[in-house]
């Protein structure tokens, strides 16, 4: 996390949530690390934020991770869009490079769910990436053999995550004057960056 308040969401606790709760749904995957009697870990997951906040998802049996993860501790981190800044795009003659991002941590604790959870989990998840894909018909797991589901459903784990504390930074050039901030965002434009340029232009207030 960058140690600069610039930032950081601004408003008040029930803004800051609803826009971190925006950002997970919105990106929908990201990087579970915990300690391990190995070492450290990490495992990559796709992610649903329940309505109460709890953070779920499913990892490999297999995953280094899964073995371990249940009652511990975890650190959860959502990456969003990133571009290189170059400081030909700002004012004045001392400026450096820099690398503007939007990311997330969130720590807490996590539990194992059960088969029936793990199951809700997988059709929240295609539920609510299958409505991206409209006007296509949703796919939903009626569509393939039970047997055969439940045999791919035993070698994941679900996971739920309690989240006891967020952390997110949202580096979109706040630290520069607006015409700044939108000349850069025109010129990441230019290069295909357009989720960059989007936030730096919208989520900049």
């Amino acid at each position: 996390m960058h140690p600069n308040a610039l930032f950081r969401i601004k408003g008040d606790a029930a803004t800051e949530r609803a826009i971190i709760e925006a950002l997970v749904r919105e990106i929908g995957f990201g990087m579970v690390f915990a300690q391990t009697p190995d070492g450290p870990r990490v495992g990559q997951a796709a992610l649903f934020i329940t309505d109460d906040g709890a953070v779920q998802f499913h990892l490999a049996n297999g995953n280094a991770l899964t073995k371990y993860l249940a009652g511990s501790t975890a650190l959860v981190v959502v990456n969003g869009p990133d571009a290189y800044i170059s400081p030909d795009w700002y004012d004045g003659p001392d400026q450096v490079p820099t690398w503007n991002y939007v990311s997330l941590e969130m720590e807490g604790r996590v539990r194992a769910m059960d088969s029936d959870g793990v199951t809700a989990l997988l059709d929240d998840l295609s539920a609510e990436n299958e409505a991206r894909l409209e006007p296509k018909s949703p796919w939903t797991r009626a569509k393939m053999d039970s047997a055969k589901f439940d045999r791919m459903l035993g070698g994941i784990t679900g996971f739920e995550m309690e989240v006891q504390a967020w952390r997110p930074t949202l580096k979109l050039s706040q630290n520069k004057t607006e015409e700044e901030r939108l000349r850069a965002a025109d010129e990441l434009d230019k290069l295909g960056k357009r989720a960059m340029a989007h936030f730096m232009r919208e989520w900049v207030k």
